[in-house]
């Protein structure tokens, strides 16, 4: 069709629909062809009762349909005598669901139709250059794993990281760097002493040391910064610190291009080890220095109350 021709393969929802819509008007009127008093949307129970009794939990995790959409096509059944509801003898809190005498006359009766049906999608299948059956078992298998919607937000973040441009810092930025650390800081704990003065005078406390700064900017907004913090430690060569990123710019991917930034940045200083403190109530920034390398180490004196971890990277 023209329309998804324009439209390309963000409509595929729509086209799927409009298949599943030619398909399901079809099967309608091949249940009168056979003479089977059957609808479409009935036949996943149906067939699933045909092979045993179960309650409607059970029928709805075989089939994959939600418990209240089989507990109503249960009782759209059994208003036409389908169907049966009973007890469990073993469980009084429980309906077991069956097919009736007449629902079991249907399940020899639907014998042929079944044969008739199988034989048509097979020629089709075979009329075609992409076998449809299997690239429905090979997506549903796929978004089993991750979901379409998982899909698009890595597309998001991955065309939006690429926006997103780290430059050097520049007396310009300082105040963007005291906001967005102290904005972080207090949303989860208290501003310290060692905050203040790494945020109120970076260039004495962090970039006269011999440590670096790197900026994030989007649409030329500064919204994340990451410090290199030069150590005076005979194990650690820098600190990876003051990492903050604005809420109104996370998902971009913007702590992952910070991290790796300062990272080349040491390594290009020389570096052999990197240090860092958090807390581990931050689990995305923890998950995020696990994915840069960082290991967890032990022992280590902090002028901070919130560290409560302390990782490492070798270079």
């Amino acid at each position: 069709m023209e329309f998804f021709n324009q439209t390309g393969k963000m409509a595929i929802g729509s086209r799927l629909r409009l298949l599943t819509d030619r398909i399901t008007a079809d099967a309608a009127d091949i249940y009168k062809l056979y003479e089977i008093e059957l609808q479409p949307k009935w036949f996943p129970v149906f067939h699933a009762l045909s092979q045993g009794n179960f309650t409607i939990t059970e029928i709805a995790q075989q089939i994959g349909h939600s418990h209240p959409s089989v507990s109503k096509i249960v009782a759209e059944m059994s208003k036409k005598g389908l169907l049966t509801e009973k007890k469990d003898k073993q469980d009084g809190r429980k309906n077991v669901v069956s097919l009736s005498k007449k629902g079991k006359e249907l399940t020899e009766k639907i014998q042929e139709q079944y044969t008739d049906v199988t034989n048509a999608v097979e020629t089709i299948l075979n009329n075609t250059q992409h076998d449809l059956w299997k690239a429905i078992e090979e997506w549903e298998f796929l978004l089993s794993r991750k979901s379409l919607l998982r899909y698009v937000q890595e597309e998001r973040k991955q065309r939006e990281s690429r926006l997103v441009k780290i430059v050097p810092y520049r007396p310009k930025y300082a105040e963007a760097f005291r906001k967005l650390n102290e904005e972080w800081i207090s949303t989860y704990f208290k501003m310290e002493e060692a905050d203040h003065k790494a945020l109120d005078h970076p260039k004495e406390y962090i970039l006269d040391k011999g440590g670096e700064i790197v900026v994030a900017l989007y649409n030329e907004e500064p919204v994340g910064v990451c410090a290199l913090i030069k150590m005076n430690d005979p194990q650690y060569d820098y600190e990876l610190a003051k990492m903050a990123v604005s809420p109104k710019a996370q998902g971009k991917n913007i702590g992952w291009l910070l991290g790796q930034a300062v990272i080349e940045k040491a390594r290009s200083l020389g570096a052999t080890m990197i240090y860092l403190e958090s807390n581990t109530i931050l689990k995305p920034a923890i998950s995020l220095y696990h994915k840069l390398g960082f290991k967890k180490v032990t022992g280590r004196p902090t002028p901070y109350e919130r560290c409560n971890i302390q990782m490492e990277l070798a270079l």
